[in-house]
């Protein structure tokens, strides 16, 4: 293991949890992120990874976790993904050739592969389709040139969906709408989704930091995936032991209602939790395949139907109203 670990962008729900578990197996580590972190603020630095004198002044790790991105859909500013996702990892691979640091695990997305074949792996075509998915592809690019210039090791992992307790993301939202009865299947609900479970995510990450791999790059998901109507039923069924989905709505009039709610965002200048793009990505199918057992024969320590079940005790049936939260998207 090496001597010193520098998470950028951890005080986040990855970061966090990943830091707990360096904590646990008392492996020392230092946070850079635009704000302190709850969990470790005695860990935390702040810095900007769009400002390379702040990432001189701040990194003095060995190995770099790379975690920082802008994420969300509703930025306003779309030249806030190429100044974070694209310059500010430009900048990390300039410090690290500075100090000499020689690994770098990063964390992307399946979101490069825009709305890909069901059983996408990680050779299937990049074809973005926002701009989150286009910056983190070239943040790769980036790094990739960074790795093949020196005797230097580069992992990849793109993520599908992360969800798990303390996150208030899309998985949380759908988990919220199902406990209050307001939930709505739009469309036919055979189309598949892929997840991860942050714990499992996590080990993953502590993988990538023992492996002795120059380069490598995985999809992270967690298998075998369930359909809409499945993972439905499945939390319904938990959450309020009903049978079945539930009222259903034709993928047209969903999307009619989603253009609506465009225009009176577009018009009231408000963000609502509707939109055509999130119905849109709600009723398609985003199911990856993952060569991640290729990690040094790496097991996830949870099934995906337990991280949900843990999820959903944690958040809705015996709820600890301490617990950290992170609004992701």
């Amino acid at each position: 293991m090496p001597s010193k670990i520098t998470i950028i962008g951890g005080a986040g729900f990855v970061g966090t949890n990943f830091c707990q578990q360096l904590a646990d197996q008392q492996i020392p580590f230092e946070i850079i992120d635009l704000k302190l972190s709850q969990r470790f603020p005695e860990k935390s630095k702040i810095g900007d990874i769009r400002d390379v004198e702040s990432l001189r002044q701040t990194i003095t790790g060995d190995v770099i976790i790379h975690l920082a991105a802008v994420h969300r859909d509703d930025v306003r500013d779309p030249q806030d993904y190429q100044r974070t996702n694209v310059d500010g990892t430009a900048n990390i691979a300039q410090v690290c050739t500075e100090k000499n640091i020689r690994k770098i695990i990063f964390t992307s997305t399946v979101a490069v592969y825009g709305f890909a074949e069901a059983g996408a792996d990680e050779t299937a075509p990049i074809n973005p389709f926002n701009d989150y998915g286009r910056t983190k592809f070239a943040a790769e690019e980036i790094l990739r040139s960074w790795q093949k210039q020196d005797d230097r090791a580069l992992i990849i992992l793109r993520p599908t969906v992360i969800f798990g307790e303390g996150n208030r993301g899309n998985v949380y939202n759908l988990f919220q709408q199902i406990a209050s009865g307001r939930f709505v299947m739009i469309g036919h609900g055979r189309n598949q989704k892929s997840m991860a479970y942050i714990g499992n995510v996590v080990a993953f990450l502590n993988q990538c930091l023992a492996t002795k791999q120059d380069y490598a790059l995985y999809n992270y998901v967690d298998t075998p995936d369930m359909d809409m109507n499945t993972l439905v039923r499945q939390v319904r069924h938990q959450l309020t032991e009903q049978e079945g989905a539930g009222l259903r709505l034709p993928y047209w009039l969903g999307m009619m209602l989603g253009y609506m709610a465009d225009g009176w965002a577009k018009l009231s200048g408000k963000t609502l939790p509707v939109s055509s793009i999130r119905i849109k990505k709600f009723c398609s199918t985003t199911a990856f395949a993952t060569s991640k057992s290729d990690l040094d024969g790496f097991t996830p320590p949870y099934e995906l139907e337990d991280g949900i079940k843990r999820t959903i005790v944690s958040e809705f049936i015996n709820p600890d109203p301490d617990r950290e939260i992170f609004y992701t998207e």
